[in-house]
């Protein structure tokens, strides 16, 4: 059997452990499902996730023109703190910048490779944390506003990391943290603007993925070189699947990309 579409992150399911399904236009695929399976993936053409033009895709799942244009790509995406809907400030679409950045947002922990910060929409909890592949993660403060929570985030990444080591996440090279410990500590550095804001009381919450075997060392894989690869899918973490010959397939970056599956 085989599917055809554009590559988008996969969608996940919270559960133990948790559910993943590659969505297509017109199929999906449980990826927990093919666990065990010979799956060949092999490159088509690319669709950028705005134009649809079989254009190089530049970054995010953009061809380069795009990239610099749509709001979906705009810098405070990636850095919160640089977000201006609060002040009725337009960077390129004031319409889709309220929308997002005037919503509830939570600055976390979260323990993937190593215990790191991170912001996310309030509604993308605990789906941040499971395309992040962390096995356990905690609030820290909820906010009204994506700047507030950027601001928060720039403070507390003196303190603790804001980045997670790939290789140690796939390899499963992770120590149990003690995440409410790790709030309490964290609590002193918060912005003046967030103390109200802090979570009392609440505990972590732990993930499990679906993965019988993890690479020794990963090997990502890179289909617009290689045009096709087959392998053996042993597991689904973050937004990687991995094969038993400990090569690695990293959806989330590979988003505009038409491939073809085959799954035997």
């Amino acid at each position: 059997m085989t599917y055809q579409g554009v590559l988008t992150k996969m969608e996940s399911e919270f559960s133990q452990p948790v559910q993943y399904y590659l969505v297509f236009e017109n199929d999906f695929l449980n990826m927990n499902q093919l666990l065990g399976k010979n799956i060949t993936v092999q490159f088509v053409k690319y669709q950028c996730l705005n134009c649809s033009l079989d254009k190089p895709i530049y970054r995010q799942g953009f061809c380069k023109s795009c990239f610099y244009d749509v709001p979906q790509a705009a810098d405070w995406v990636m850095r919160p703190e640089l977000s201006t809907a609060h002040l009725d400030k337009e960077d390129r679409d004031l319409v889709f910048e309220k929308q997002v950045q005037l919503q509830p947002h939570i600055v976390y922990l979260a323990n993937s490779s190593n215990v790191k910060v991170g912001v996310t929409r309030k509604t993308q909890v605990p789906t941040r944390w499971i395309d992040q592949g962390a096995h356990e993660a905690i609030e820290i403060v909820e906010v009204p506003n994506r700047y507030l929570a950027g601001i928060t985030e720039v403070a507390l990444k003196e303190h603790v990391s804001d980045k997670t080591n790939w290789r140690k996440m796939l390899k499963n090279d992770i120590e149990d943290e003690d995440l409410v410990e790790w709030r309490e500590r964290l609590k002193a550095y918060l912005p003046e603007e967030v103390t109200d804001y802090f979570i009392e009381n609440n505990t972590e919450t732990n993930l499990e993925f679906p993965v019988r075997q993890y690479p020794l060392k990963p090997k990502s894989l890179n289909i617009e070189k290689e045009q096709s690869y087959t392998g053996t899918l042993v597991g689904v973490k973050g937004q990687y699947l991995i094969f038993e010959d400990n090569t690695v397939f990293n959806i989330r970056a590979n988003e505009g990309l038409v491939v073809a599956i085959s799954i035997k």
